[in-house]
């Protein structure tokens, strides 16, 4: 690639007098430092808080659903999502190599193994042509019940993913999966304020799940939330993430197998506070995208825009190089220059815990980690 020096002196000019510049770094501007100390002074810094109530009403609203539960990170909100969902030890779940390994390994959790469907170039996320083709060919109804009839296991759910904060098509995955009777959870670690089709991420399956790593669009240093309209779900999963506890004035009584969960009220303030702000992130985010954009015009890489019917929160913001050599001398040379880029994540296919589990081929999920690079996506300047 010979313009190697002008994208780092573009990206250098999109946050100045900064000698190293992180790939996505949290911002703390509002209300995070009030609402910890007032956690404090209450005592209820653990896993029972006005702020984990608080957290879980904002979470229903800002994503249309009825419900919300507050979780101690996204992964265990993915995992409790599954449970909640009806995935059983031995079955399959449909979803794909694409994605962070925390997808995976949740549905491992349960001793289920994830099946892996290829993604479309537009959105990174699962292909829901890719996904009917493979329901054609490999899975049979049973009174009324999905089975891959190269296993003979059922199929528990699907789990798409929105894939650095852009949504995928998930409506018609959602409308692939109903013919089959699989629920579909949606991982939208990434996605907090997407939208398709003005309806918010997470909010077209039966469940969603959200993330608020220290990485994430909104952090909480930890954290996560399930959300969805059933309030029975929304009762299993509070009632499971608190170590399936009976309430009692006195008595430990548990009637489940149980989770510790559950999100500190602590982590709850600041989540809170952060959320008060998803609009602004999300506008100063998608600003940064719009240059980053025009910029990449002028040059032979194809920057990654948001997908068709789609507003995405450019969680991470992407670009596609055009071989693995030209990404790995894009990623040598930015990060020699102070600038952390990084690739798209191994397929999970690759790794040596999931090799052995079905896939599609996954021609353009192979395209697309070959040629994948995350740039610098933080939200900028401060806010005063």
């Amino acid at each position: 690639m010979s313009n190697m020096r002008s994208v780092v002196d573009f990206i250098k000019s999109r946050f100045p007098n900064q000698e190293f510049i992180a790939l996505h770094e949290p911002k703390f501007i509002g209300n995070e430092r009030e609402y910890v100390i007032d956690a404090i002074d209450s005592t209820f810094v653990s896993s029972v808080g006005n702020y984990v109530n608080r957290f879980e009403e904002m979470m229903a609203k800002t994503t249309g659903t009825k419900y919300a539960v507050a979780t101690v990170n996204g992964t265990a909100a993915l995992h409790m999502s599954l449970v909640i969902s009806g995935v059983k030890q031995g079955d399959e779940v449909l979803s794909q190599a694409l994605t962070f390994v925390a997808t995976a390994n949740s549905i491992s959790y349960i001793g289920a193994d994830p099946v892996f469907i290829d993604v479309d170039k537009e959105s990174m996320g699962m292909c829901p042509m890719a996904l009917k083709d493979f329901l054609d060919d490999n899975a049979i109804l049973d009174n009324g019940v999905p089975y891959n009839r190269q296993t003979k296991r059922r199929i528990g759910a699907c789990v798409p993913m929105h894939t650095f904060g852009h949504p995928c098509k998930i409506d018609e995955i959602v409308e692939v999966c109903s013919e089959w009777s699989i629920p579909v959870v949606e991982d939208a670690a990434e996605s907090i304020g997407s939208y398709f089709k003005s309806r918010h991420t997470g909010s077209f399956g039966l469940v969603g799940a959200f993330s608020f790593n220290g990485n994430k669009t909104l952090t909480c240093g930890g954290g996560g939330a399930i959300v969805t309209d059933s309030k029975e779900l929304a009762e299993l999963a509070k009632h499971l993430t608190t170590q399936a506890k009976v309430p009692h004035k006195w008595e430990f009584a548990h009637d489940m197998i149980g989770y510790n969960y559950r999100m500190p009220n602590l982590n709850a303030a600041v989540a809170c506070a952060q959320i008060e702000q998803l609009d602004f992130f999300v506008e100063n985010k998608r600003k940064l995208a719009k240059e980053y954009d025009a910029f990449f015009k002028d040059t032979e890489l194809n920057f990654k825009r948001e997908p068709i019917d789609s507003k995405s929160n450019y969680w991470l913001n992407v670009i596609e190089m055009n071989s693995v050599e030209e990404r790995d001398d894009f990623l040598n040379f930015t990060n020699n220059e102070g600038i952390m880029t990084r690739p798209v994540w191994n397929l999970m296919s690759d790794l040596p815990v999931f090799r052995s589990c079905q896939n599609d081929g996954l021609a353009t999920s192979r395209y697309l980690s070959d040629r994948l690079v995350n740039i610098p996506s933080s939200a900028r300047p401060e806010k005063t």
